[in-house]
């Protein structure tokens, strides 16, 4: 036989080849393609440990080959939470069953309403319509000053929708149920005449909607005259900014302000001040007080004397005293509710007191209940187990309409329903078909199946496949480093687990080097060495294809990258199936893990040494410390082989051993691809001198066991030439 050395050499010089002639061995390839054709119908731990193929498979992959037949602890393996740290997996020592659990998904469901990144961005679609109101507002008014000028009739101001529907918020018209005929009707009636079809409707809105325009009755305009005179104008505008919100907007809270500031020097008893519903609500709203604050409270406060400690400002009120001796103070009213002769009911002063509280607590009833409506959101959402249940709760309907400006259409139950069950990647859906982007984005929103069931989010990553990349950073990023390295490493850990859930496109991922850069570290790559237009080509290869241009790379890491997530060969999202309980990289990993087992295992009927060459180089970049080291049999034989450590010094104290062999060697050196090939080759080179091992006479030359001294690293240098490396 040829030396430890050589045989070594000969597999790991083009490790991509050496597998694949393994994969083509007719035992290897039936039990791959059982595998993958059948794992991903089984939905339960009990049909996957009934299915022994598919067991024995996925245990000897993992390294646990001896113990397939201990199905009862397997199934605690799988069934724990590995979220929870005193959960059966992570309470075993042996690392291996920890990452058998994690290659499967059966201790949770991936079938969910909404996923964190979901609700977040629904929530702030929402918050941002609401902020938008104003701009809204001031935008459709924009847009009304500018052309009703240019309308000559009644038919063409009717016809413009957007002027049309500015007119009947202004007055209170439901847009959605006004005929076209019944405005028509209102605003060519002569107001003057008591028999005219605006007066016999016996409305005052109607009325006031008539005379806002100056149409005649056949739908004209007098001559030289405009629809709306500029009094006319600002008089909707204002009617429009008060009432076409269903909330106390910005623009509003102005209008209010101006109201309040012009017509405050004119109010001289708190009768008068009172008998105005907008003022009274102005001055309630500006101290903080209640909505349901009643006349004669604010009455009692306006008429206190402050220099009597038994006035009602000065001892009732409870939370609010404070607001009730602000607003006394803010005011210069007597007792009896009159103002003294040279007083005004307030100074400038005081009026800029009123109004700079107003403008801070205009919104506070609104905010109150945006805060209590987004609260019932987030506590309600993730009990959903239907779409139903989402159409039948009239807040959470409200809060999602509004997000997407669908509040104002109208839609029925049942068209919603066909909007949230649509499937978006079917051109021909019915979301699709409608032709509104809104709606398409209303459907992207959640994870309903077309049966009205909760499915799988369309994430760039599954949640289990976040987590394992997560979790693999922050071991890369801290295995050597302090607990400061580990902190910033969990801290980055949470922004790629926020971020990755928002990435709808390859083009997405890659456009944030920041994500890419993390997912590479993850997978132990210098993101340094990679290029993104190389990622790129990785990502749009496809995976079962054994000649396309990421399975001729002989690394196999990018393959698990690419698996890991869920884009097509187009670069956009597919969503997963629910329950599936392997994701894409899970089988992916999983059948080279056999691949690599197999070949560790053909290698060593020739030659154990080779498969503890192959073995270590495989489970290197997992040895974090000496101790992993020290718990691995194997691995350690390599090491004592390697740096000439007797056999006794396996019975010293655990801790006399670890420091033997951070003297010998250095474990980062493991993480470094030429420092742990060096160390293999010395291994390799020295595994047949210390074992005895009968070889070929030229290899027994080479390697020094006939007394002729060659050196292990002259025979490295040696075989090197001899492969042309």
């Amino acid at each position: 036989m040829v030396s430890t050395y050589i045989d070594y050499n000969l597999i790991t010089r083009d490790m991509r080849a050496s597998l694949n002639r393994v994969s083509i061995q007719p035992l290897v390839a039936r039990e791959a393609e059982y595998y993958k054709a059948n794992i991903g119908k089984v939905t339960s731990v009990d049909e996957f440990l009934d299915d022994y193929r598919l067991y024995s498979y996925a245990m000897k992959a993992h390294g646990l080959e001896d113990m397939t037949y201990a199905v009862a602890f397997m199934r605690k393996v799988l069934e724990s939470d590995l979220k929870d740290d005193n959960s059966f997996a992570n309470r075993l020592t042996d690392e291996r069953y920890r990452n058998f659990a994690e290659a499967f998904s059966f201790g949770s469901s991936t079938a969910v309403v909404q996923t964190d990144a979901q609700t977040d961005a629904l929530i702030g679609l929402y918050s941002e319509a609401i902020a938008n109101q104003s701009n809204v507002l001031n935008a459709e008014t924009s847009y009304y000053n500018a052309v009703i000028d240019t309308v000559t009739n009644v038919d063409q101001f009717l016809g413009n929708e957007r002027l049309r529907t500015y007119a009947m918020k202004a007055f209170g018209f439901d847009p959605k149920y006004t005929s076209y005929s019944h405005l028509r009707q209102i605003l060519t009636s002569d107001v003057n005449d008591p028999n005219s079809y605006v007066n016999k409707l016996g409305s005052s809105s109607a009325l006031n909607f008539a005379k806002a325009f100056n149409f005649q009755t056949d739908g004209s305009l007098p001559a030289n005259t405009l629809p709306q005179s500029a009094t006319q104008k600002s008089a909707i505008n204002e009617s429009y900014i008060l009432n076409a919100s269903d909330r106390v907007t910005s623009a509003e809270a102005l209008l209010n302000k101006s109201y309040y500031e012009a017509k405050i020097g004119s109010i001289t008893t708190v009768a008068a001040l009172k008998a105005d519903t907008r003022l009274f609500n102005y001055v309630v709203t500006a101290f903080g007080l209640p909505p349901s604050t009643l006349t004669t409270t604010v009455e009692n406060i306006l008429t206190s004397d402050l220099d009597d400690p038994n006035s009602y400002a000065n001892k009732m009120g409870g939370e609010y005293n404070k607001a009730y001796k602000a607003m006394a103070a803010a005011f210069n009213f007597q007792t009896d509710g009159t103002l003294a002769s040279s007083d005004g009911a307030q100074t400038a002063a005081q009026v800029a007191i009123t109004s700079d509280g107003y403008m801070i607590h205009y919104n506070d009833k609104d905010d109150a209940a945006d805060e209590a409506l987004i609260s019932r959101f987030k506590m309600l959402i993730n009990a959903l187990t239907s779409v139903d249940n989402l159409l039948n709760d009239p807040s959470m309907m409200t809060l999602t309409l509004r997000a997407f400006g669908l509040e104002e259409e109208g839609d029925s139950v049942r068209k919603l329903r066909k909007v949230l069950t649509s499937d978006l990647s079917d051109p021909d859906s019915y979301a699709n078909s409608l032709k509104d982007e809104r709606y398409v984005k209303l459907a992207k929103a959640f994870n309903f199946e077309p049966d009205g069931s909760l499915g799988a989010p369309k994430l760039a990553q599954s949640e289990a496949e976040i987590l394992n990349t997560s979790k693999a950073y922050v071991i890369e990023k801290s295995r050597f480093g302090t607990d400061e390295d580990k902190s910033k490493a969990q801290e980055e850990a949470k922004y790629y687990s926020a971020e990755i859930q928002k990435i709808e496109t390859l083009d997405d991922l890659l456009g944030n080097r920041r994500l890419v850069d993390f997912v590479l570290v993850a997978a132990g790559i210098d993101p340094e060495t990679v290029e993104t237009s190389y990622l790129r080509e990785m990502f749009l290869s496809d995976l079962d294809d054994p000649e396309s241009f990421i399975n001729a790379q002989s690394d196999t890491r990018y393959r698990e990258i690419v698996a890991s997530f869920n884009f097509d060969i187009e670069g956009k999202l597919a969503r997963g199936e629910a329950g599936q309980i392997q994701t894409r990289r899970g089988i992916i990993a999983t059948m080279d893990l056999y691949l690599n087992q197999t070949l560790e295992e053909n290698a060593g009927e020739d030659n154990a040494g080779v498969r503890l060459a192959l073995y270590f180089k495989r489970m290197a970049s997992d040895v974090n410390t000496v101790y992993d080291l020290l718990a691995d049999s194997a691995l350690m034989q390599v090491v004592r082989t390697a740096f000439s450590i007797p056999q006794e010094m396996a019975s010293s104290d655990i801790d006399i051993q670890a420091e033997y062999i951070k003297r010998v060697m250095n474990i980062e050196d493991l993480q470094d691809p030429q420092k742990l090939e060096k160390l293999l080759q010395r291994f390799t080179a020295l595994y047949d001198v210390e074992n005895n091992t009968d070889v070929s006479p030229a290899a027994t030359i080479l390697s020094g066991s006939g007394g002729f001294g060659i050196s292990a690293d002259t025979l490295m240098q040696l075989t090197q030439l001899r492969m042309g490396g």
